[in-house]
């Protein structure tokens, strides 16, 4: 399995980014995916995450800014972040798991990561 994101950079507080997530090898359209992040100094946190049947988590954190979606015909998971803030800077991950959202908060599989820097 290979993950691979695309999408971050940097952008002033109240920007969009929208990351993606290109999978390979063994995953289908019934895995659960999703993004996890993790700032420097803190433990790394599942901020979106979409099950094989198609439900959604978000924490608190960022409901109502991030948006997570699939293209199963393309293999690709996205995250669409409107209304950045500063404290969403963090490497973003995109992870892999079994078929629940359950199972996202002990992931499978991982990808390298891509950088998300939000200025003030």
């Amino acid at each position: 399995v290979q993950l691979v994101e695309s999408g971050g950079g940097l952008v002033q507080a109240g920007g969009s980014l929208r990351l993606s997530c290109v999978a390979s090898g063994s995953i289908s359209s019934s895995n659960s995916m999703g993004w996890y992040r993790q700032a420097p100094g803190k433990e790394r946190e599942l901020v979106a995450a979409i099950a094989g049947a198609g439900s959604t988590y978000y924490p608190d954190s960022v409901m109502g800014r991030f948006a997570i979606s699939r293209d199963n015909a393309k293999n690709t998971l996205s995250l669409q972040m409107n209304s950045l803030k500063p404290e969403d800077t963090a490497m973003y991950y995109c992870a892999a798991a079994e078929h629940t959202i359950a199972a996202m908060f002990d992931p499978a599989y991982w990808g390298q990561g891509t950088q998300v820097t939000v200025s003030s």
